[in-house]
């Protein structure tokens, strides 16, 4: 049987949804003996190209997100709070990502799964990249070696090339998953991205 392509989960740290569908989807994954790899992006590049703001930044909209992300949570037993800057700015993170994406994969996603939970689990604000590195301590990452890495260049440089792709692949929001070239957008597909993999598609 042919080795089925991984799938692609972007996001952006400072999305909630994004947070919520990360709980999920390797375990959706898992059930069809799929490999998932996590690529953040910084998504306010692609908003620029669809002329849209965050969507907390919106009136009436930003006021049912809060919301809608309390009661997601409850859904899936996660743990949610608001964090005090809405959306944060998530360049340290998703900088640091890329840096460990490099050097061990596996390590790369515990590092997300604890930024994602230090920032909506815990509430914390991560825009500092000390407050990154503090987190990144806790998997034995060095908190130096991190604060040197996210301002290498060729780090910058990868994050703003893996944005750029996924634009050029369609992707303008957090999480958007794409399943052997299907693309879903936001954790309230997650059965969609499911069902899609039980049958091949419709």
């Amino acid at each position: 049987m042919p080795t089925r392509a991984p799938i692609e989960f972007y996001f952006e740290f400072a999305s909630p949804y994004g947070y919520l569908a990360s709980t999920q989807i390797d375990d959706v994954a898992a059930r069809y003996q799929r490999e998932v790899i996590w690529k953040p992006i910084m998504l306010g590049a692609a908003l620029k190209r669809t002329g849209q703001l965050p969507t907390v930044q919106i009136p009436i909209k930003g006021d049912y997100l809060k919301h809608d992300i309390q009661r997601f949570a409850r859904l899936l037993d996660v743990p949610l709070r608001l964090p005090p800057v809405m959306p944060m700015n998530s360049l340290a993170a998703s900088r640091a990502y890329w840096w460990l994406f490099e050097r061990d994969r596996c390590l790369a996603k515990k590092f997300a799964r604890g930024i994602f939970h230090a920032h909506w689990g815990e509430g914390r604000d991560l825009s500092a990249p000390e407050a990154v590195a503090e987190i990144a301590a806790r998997l034995g990452i060095s908190p130096e070696d991190l604060l040197a890495a996210v301002q290498q260049p060729a780090i910058k440089q990868r994050l703003r090339d893996e944005t750029e792709r996924s634009i050029e692949k369609g992707v303008f929001g957090s999480p958007f998953i794409i399943v052997d070239g299907e693309g879903f957008w936001g954790a309230d597909r997650l059965d969609q991205v499911e069902r899609w993999l039980a049958t091949g598609g419709w």
